[in-house]
């Protein structure tokens, strides 16, 4: 089975840096795009990055523009988010998702990581 596992997170003051991990593992014949959410304590999931399939289109939530990046070393390869100056409002579960066609003939299925914390204190 494809199995996705962040990692990265940590506790940081208001204006540092992290980076998180995203590693796929498992019978991958094809990935699609790579995904970052958060969930803030008491708050709904919300998108927070996108790298496409051919890891040359990203998109960002406004909140973060300009300070995250989305990397991929190769579409099969881990995902990464660059985060700099980190605001406390950034404190959040962050999980990835990646899409994923396990043979040529079967559809690409979306699967989520299990979530690093970030922490952001001010």
């Amino acid at each position: 089975q494809v199995v996705l596992v962040e990692s990265g997170g940590g506790a940081v003051q208001a204006g540092g840096s992290l980076r998180l991990s995203c590693a796929t593992s498992g019978p991958i014949w094809s990935a699609g795009g790579l995904f970052w959410y958060r969930r803030a304590p008491g708050k709904e999931r919300e998108f927070v990055a996108s790298i496409d399939y051919k890891n040359q289109i990203t998109d960002y939530a406004d909140s973060v523009k300009g300070r995250f990046t989305v990397l991929r070393d190769d579409p099969l390869g881990t995902g990464y988010l660059h985060m700099y100056n980190l605001k406390p409002e950034g404190t959040a579960a962050y999980y990835c998702k990646q899409e994923v066609a396990t043979t040529e003939s079967d559809p690409y299925r979306q699967y989520w990581g299990q979530g690093t914390q970030v922490t952001v204190s001010s």
